[in-house]
């Protein structure tokens, strides 16, 4: 999340503190789980007008029922996303802790300075999905996790779970297997070109 919030130089990047960052990603969150209530709460009053409908219009009914299952979704997803904030006092803590700081700029700065190598990486591996068009949550995810496999050493078994359940905290229902399937691309294409090279030696 701090991702979407960092403005600036990745070169002036450890000059920020964590606290910072965490201001950011909080403000992000913010954001969001507004957005997310608001949806919920249109849903919810659209699928309750569609009940009401539905007791003149009886062939409605199963729309009623599909729109009701959508606006209890979407409550779900913004319950959800409140329910992370109870993370934020462990974070707090954790941020008083050299190595964690220093991997979270050394994440942060490597994402901001390797941002068209991973990119280009993460574009090859969507199928009928354009990068900029994806959920900002979904894309900072996939970002990192490139950048983990890529840049930091990270096993890619390792960086594909962690992705997956930042996902599954922050994104919608969906959006854990979405990113799922597009790193396990990404990971065939890196192993397929490793193989390459190592036959070619």
């Amino acid at each position: 999340m701090s991702l979407s919030q960092i403005k600036g130089n990745p070169e002036n990047l450890e000059q920020q503190t964590l606290n910072d960052l965490i201001l950011v990603a909080v403000r992000t969150l913010t954001v969001e789980i507004q957005e997310t209530l608001e949806t919920a709460a249109a849903e919810i009053s659209r699928g309750n007008e569609r009940i009401l409908a539905s007791d003149t219009k009886a062939t409605n009914i199963k729309s009623a029922q599909t729109m009701v299952k959508e606006a209890i979704s979407l409550t779900h997803n913004a319950i959800n996303r409140l329910g992370t904030v109870i993370d934020f006092p462990e974070i707090v803590q954790l941020s008083s802790q050299y190595e964690v700081r220093e991997y979270a700029l050394e994440l942060i700065g490597t994402v901001y300075r390797r941002r068209a190598e991973i990119e280009q990486e993460l574009t090859g591996a969507l199928v009928d999905w354009q990068l900029h068009r994806l959920p900002r949550i979904d894309r900072d995810i996939l970002q990192i996790a490139v950048a983990e496999m890529l840049y930091l050493d990270i096993p890619q078994k390792v960086a594909i779970n962690e992705a997956i359940e930042l996902a599954k905290r922050y994104s919608d229902d969906e959006g854990y297997r979405f990113i799922n399937g597009v790193l396990r691309r990404v990971t065939n294409k890196l192993n397929e070109a490793e193989k390459a090279v190592s036959t070619q030696s």
